[in-house]
């Protein structure tokens, strides 16, 4: 492609993100599979504008408003093209000529916002903090309740791209089979420093073919998601209920903390989530997971007999996903799903329905890859207050019994991960215990 035809593309692109109300990753993957004749070097180009252009999306409306210039794809490259990449307006001209695959002539009033962005960078000293950090109005009040002084740097921090961790399964390998293996495909990784069992990758690398991800010596997962897991505190021979397992990374994560040994029940609304999940236990050779869809009666059913019957239950529940910001950068403008009211009402139904079958003395996980109150904190109030046979485990404590020495991954009773504070994606996770004596072992029945 030209320089001209990848300016036009990612136009397109913006165009149809916007219009389409589908996330960023599909539509972008869905606008290059049917171009194959676009090369692997301009597929990467094109997308790495698109996804500067959506992480400077505040502060270029700013621009743009300063400027009385319409927001449109055009002007939203032609700002990129300036205030990010600093090019000078006679090379940007140059890329709009008109011409066979490139995109038309500017015209007056984009003229005049690009000689307005001359010798100008996508920060300037007049924005308001919210804009300078890429915040959205509608959730500074309640990201402020939670940084206090801290807003700006946190907020900043959540900008840039999120790394790429690894948990290294330990059914098939350790820390040094997985980096040796990735090492044999020119692939270099660092220990993450809070968990014992991740890695995190240098460079941008396609993990997808690789001897280590091909033969399941390694799973894509966060630091922070890998901690969630750990701070189960999942043994051989348990009974454990991952509630809200969608593509089952945590499950996998369980598994291998349990050693294959024990019994693991994957449960999610959605059946083709799942269905992916099912590839990947089979790919890291995990055999002591069952996977139930509760979109089947049968498992409904099943469920409500489960009471006090399982030793943990996690419930890494829906949620606004705020924390995923770096990976998902779109989503912090645009919902893809619920509002938070209806979120926060779904994740108390979720309890309620799972929080049964906790044995007396086993343990209720909640976790959210969330950074609102009202999903995190707030929930596992108005759970404890309706439930007092449930009380907190503190995080260092939880950490302790799940048999791992050193600093816990935080303070206090419940556990904040974030960009800045973690290096992680925004998390929240408590663990709650409930109370009294466990009933003779048994097995978890249908």
């Amino acid at each position: 492609m030209t320089p001209s035809a990848r300016i036009q593309a990612a136009i397109e692109i913006w165009d149809k993100i916007w219009s389409s109300g589908i996330p960023m990753d599909s539509m972008t993957g869905d606008y290059f599979r049917v171009r194959r004749y676009i090369g692997s070097s301009d597929r990467r180009d094109v997308a790495e504008r698109v996804y500067a252009m959506m992480r400077s999306y505040a502060r270029v409306g700013w621009w743009l408003n300063k400027a009385k210039a319409v927001d449109t794809p055009r002007t939203r490259v032609i700002a990129d093209l300036a205030l990010r990449s600093g090019m000078p307006k006679v090379f940007v001209t140059d890329l709009f000529t008109g011409g066979n695959h490139a995109p038309h002539k500017l015209d007056e009033m984009e003229l005049r916002a690009l000689d307005m962005f001359a010798g100008q960078s996508l920060d300037h000293p007049d924005m308001p903090d919210d804009v300078r950090v890429e915040c959205p109005p509608e959730a500074a009040e309640k990201l402020r309740q939670v940084f206090s002084d801290r807003f700006a740097v946190e907020m900043g921090a959540m900008i840039d791209p999120a790394p790429l961790d690894l948990r290294v399964n330990t059914i098939k390998t350790d820390i040094d089979g997985a980096t040796k293996s990735l090492i044999r495909d020119d692939i270099a990784a660092d220990k993450t420093p809070l968990s014992p069992f991740g890695l995190r990758v240098q460079n941008k690398v396609h993990l997808a073919k690789t001897n280590a991800f091909k033969s399941g010596l390694i799973e894509i997962q966060d630091e922070g998601s890998q901690l969630i897991a750990l701070l189960c505190g999942a043994k051989p021979g348990m009974q454990v209920l991952d509630a809200c397992a969608g593509g089952a990374g945590k499950t996998l994560a369980l598994a291998a903390q349990m050693q294959n040994k024990g019994r693991i029940v994957a449960m999610d609304t959605n059946v083709k989530r799942l269905g992916n999940g099912k590839q990947r236990i089979a790919r890291a050779g995990v055999h002591n997971v069952e996977v139930r869809a509760l979109e089947d009666e049968k498992n409904r059913k099943w469920l409500r007999r489960q009471k006090e019957t399982f030793d943990i239950v996690l419930v890494d529940a829906p949620c606004s996903s705020s924390g995923t910001w770096r990976r998902n950068p779109d989503s912090r403008w645009r919902g893809h799903g619920q509002e938070v009211d209806a979120i926060v009402k779904l994740q108390a139904e979720i309890l309620e329905r799972f929080e049964k079958c906790v044995k007396p003395g086993g343990k209720l996980v909640y976790a959210t890859c969330s950074l609102y109150p009202d999903e995190n904190e707030n929930q596992v109030e108005a759970f404890l207050k309706a439930h007092t046979d449930y009380e907190i485990t503190p995080i260092d404590q939880a950490w302790k019994e799940a048999g791992f020495s050193g600093n816990p991954p935080a303070q206090g009773k419940m556990m904040r991960l974030s960009p800045l504070q973690s290096g992680t994606d925004g998390f929240f996770c408590t663990v709650m215990k409930r109370k009294g004596t466990p009933r003779p072992k048994a097995e978890a029945g249908d």
